[in-house]
């Protein structure tokens, strides 16, 4: 059995349970009255989340004991893991608020945490692997020149650099897939920060050309974009629109 044959498992439990529950929460929310109600002990609302992380637990441990040789049950425990990531993701907000902040605005970035998660696995996938390490594990030390491998360990490092100061800049997606893209961080890297991000925050004085220019991009260019996402997003998932 292939890794790529487990991600594919994994990567199948992860989408269709993030849909499943989506139409779930959208069912329980518009009040459907044939439709299962939200799981209550008590007075208290036993969010999926809970579900999730004693899943990905028990799908982890599992993954870890089961013999190679048992093919199937491996491929499950793949499964149970896409469908334990999912089920947390899904709340992710929640549980950096420590707060139900589900159908709120900053229930958004539960959906954005999905999509990435989503996006990512799709990307390996397609053959893609972090900062393209298997490139240098596929050079032959004995016929490969040494300086072969000193430039593509640079290389390597130079695009881990470009990608973490594309995060710090506050372009989360160029960052996070510029360590499977080459090229891509860079171009992140090498434009305007994003405002109210910790590279604007340490190196843009308040008032100052850049900080100004930062925000005109933002309303010019970002918002839209932004505003197009959370039309994408919200047709899947919900509308996030009570007040926080």
């Amino acid at each position: 059995m292939t890794g790529s044959e487990r991600l594919l498992f994994f990567f199948v439990g992860l989408v269709t349970t993030f849909v499943f529950i989506r139409i779930s929460v959208r069912m329980i929310r518009a009040k459907v009255r044939w439709w299962p109600r939200n799981i209550v002990h008590g007075d208290t609302h036993v969010h999926h989340v809970v579900f999730g992380t004693v899943l990905l637990l028990l799908s982890s441990v599992t993954g870890l004991v089961i013999p190679d040789d048992l093919y199937g049950a491996r491929l499950a425990a793949a499964a149970g893991l896409g469908v334990g990531a999912a089920l947390v993701l899904d709340e992710f907000a929640l549980i950096l608020h420590l707060r139900d902040v589900y159908w709120t605005k900053a229930g958004r970035l539960s959906v954005d945490a999905v999509f990435l998660a989503v996006g990512l696995t799709g990307l390996f996938l397609l053959g893609a692997r972090p900062l393209g390490y298997d490139d240098v594990l596929q050079l032959n030390p004995d016929t490969t020149p040494s300086d072969t491998f000193t430039i593509r360990l640079i290389a390597i490092g130079v695009n881990l650099c470009f990608a973490i100061v594309a995060l710090l800049k506050g372009k989360i997606w160029t960052g996070l897939l510029g360590l499977l893209v080459p090229v891509v961080p860079a171009v992140g890297a090498v434009r305007l920060a994003r405002p109210g991000s910790p590279w604007a925050r340490w190196r843009y004085r308040e008032g100052s050309r850049k900080l100004s220019r930062a925000y005109r991009r933002e309303a010019r260019i970002r918002q839209p974009i932004i505003r197009a996402k959370i039309a994408v997003q919200e047709f899947i998932s919900g509308r996030h629109d009570l007040p926080d």
